[in-house]
């Protein structure tokens, strides 16, 4: 039997199959509410087999954004737009999962399609918060440093977060602590030169991701997953490594975390990062192995006996695709003929299964 057709039980959640739809902003809300571009979107891949959908970042408040075009969860107003999208995906038979996410110094920029650099306040822009006043690079604003209260501020509004994730439908949350975003700023020396309890030590630093994490763990529901996405390198010397990944997630376990998602990059924009297939899978491994934990491999996964490999060497316990399902939707669709598994169609397009 194919090991990534094989269903995923975590609490009371049962994945259909182990092909997990990464995040992936959009760039298409307005005022961080989804849009129809939302629901044709994420609901596609559910109808295209995956067994989880998950939203693109979704901002705990609006200077969390990457972009102002970027979807938020700041408002109980968000949450009941979510829920038709959440609807939807589940009753294609997918497990729809919500990223939650605060772009620190990394807010405030454009969308890719025109260049994606930062934004002033006459454009749309706000001014972005870091750990520390260095920017992310040449041209970027200097960030604002956050004080205690700010942090805080940021502790309550991703809980907050949560529970409205939850009122929205979402069976998972994924928190993002990395692509240099404000939780992955705070993990790595290179963005954090604090002197005080949240900076130098790695215990210092990892405190404002682990308080979050606590705090969501203890009001999303216990037979819900809480997912982490980390960098597990900023693939630069001196700065964030596979080691200290391996420490937090034995911590993020401690706490009740039931799967970490293992990316790389995006801390700062000189790194040299060595793409290819399967290049971040050797993370996942030794996170699964060292902590005990189950692990999502990510990155350039593209073929169907590719995925199945990382998954019956016991590299991972899921594969999440990005790109791959942007070329194609229905991927999980082909790839279980690819690999001999039957698995159900949609009803509507069972005339073209054979």
């Amino acid at each position: 039997m194919s090991q990534l057709f094989t269903p995923l039980e975590m609490g009371a959640v049962t994945f259909r199959n182990r092909v997990f739809v990464s995040s992936m902003c959009q760039y298409s809300s307005r005022d961080g509410m989804p849009t129809d571009w939302h629901l044709v979107h994420l609901g596609s891949r559910a109808v295209g087999g995956a067994g989880m959908v998950a939203v693109e970042a979704t901002a705990v408040t609006a200077e969390g954004r990457i972009s102002p075009d970027d979807s938020g969860i700041w408002s109980d107003a968000h949450a009941e737009a979510f829920e038709p999208i959440t609807r939807f995906i589940r009753k294609q038979g997918a497990v729809p999962a919500m990223q939650l996410a605060h772009a620190g110094r990394k807010a405030s920029t454009d969308v890719p399609w025109r260049g994606g650099g930062p934004l002033g306040p006459d454009k749309r822009g706000w001014a972005p918060l870091a750990p520390s006043a260095l920017p992310f690079d040449s041209g970027y604003p200097m960030p604002r440093e956050l004080n205690e209260q700010g942090m805080d501020e940021t502790v309550a509004a991703f809980t907050a977060a949560a529970r409205r994730a939850q009122a929205a439908g979402f069976q998972v949350i994924e928190l993002h602590m990395a692509h240099g975003y404000l939780l992955h700023e705070f993990l790595s020396p290179l963005s954090n030169q604090r002197t005080d309890r949240y900076g130098g030590s790695l215990e210092n630093r990892m405190r404002l991701p682990l308080r979050i994490a606590g705090a969501v763990r203890e009001v999303w529901p216990a037979d819900l997953p809480l997912m982490v996405r980390i960098s597990a390198s900023d693939w630069v010397e001196g700065g964030w490594d596979i080691e200290q990944s391996v420490e937090l997630s034995r911590h993020l376990k401690d706490i009740g975390v039931d799967l970490i998602d293992c990316s790389s990059g995006g801390l700062v924009p000189t790194a040299q990062i060595p793409a290819g297939p399967g290049f971040q899978t050797p993370f996942a491994e030794r996170i699964r192995r060292e902590v005990g934990i189950a692990t999502g491999a990510v990155g350039l996964i593209t073929d169907p006996a590719q995925a199945e490999h990382i998954l019956r060497t016991g590299q991972a316990d899921a594969v999440f695709l990005a790109r791959q399902m942007l070329r194609d939707p229905y991927w999980p669709l082909h790839a279980a003929r690819a690999l001999h598994a039957d698995i159900a169609w949609p009803v509507q397009y069972q005339r073209a299964k054979l």
